[in-house]
């Protein structure tokens, strides 16, 4: 008898710790969220704009590497040219890291 009374549905108190359980994983989400994902998603935000404010005359660097200016812009795609050669590339083919760089103005030394 004593076995059955112990097996019993718990105490009313115990509800709150299934909560308690489940918080470390809440926090290890929130965590998770704020050091991995927003950046990311920030970051590939910040480069779609860069991305679409790219247009003809600017120079840009590709992800393998070409360097280029730009010829013409399409909503998809660019055509550039590198040292006479023309190439149509899609819009996600340039790196803004390496081409903020080129197309920023020069700052004036005196």
């Amino acid at each position: 008898m004593n076995i059955l009374f112990l097996m019993g549905p718990p105490a009313t108190g115990a509800g709150s710790n299934s909560i308690m359980s489940f918080l470390p994983f809440i926090l290890i989400f929130v965590v998770f969220y704020f050091f991995m994902i927003y950046p990311q998603m920030k970051k590939n935000k910040a480069q779609k704009k860069f991305r679409e404010a790219l247009g003809k005359g600017d120079k840009v660097i590709t992800i393998g590497g070409v360097h280029a200016k730009i010829i013409d812009a399409n909503e998809t795609t660019f055509l550039i040219e590198s040292e006479g050669t023309k190439l149509r590339i899609d819009r996600t083919a340039v790196s803004m890291e390496a081409s903020q760089a080129l197309n920023e103005p020069k700052k004036e030394t005196k």
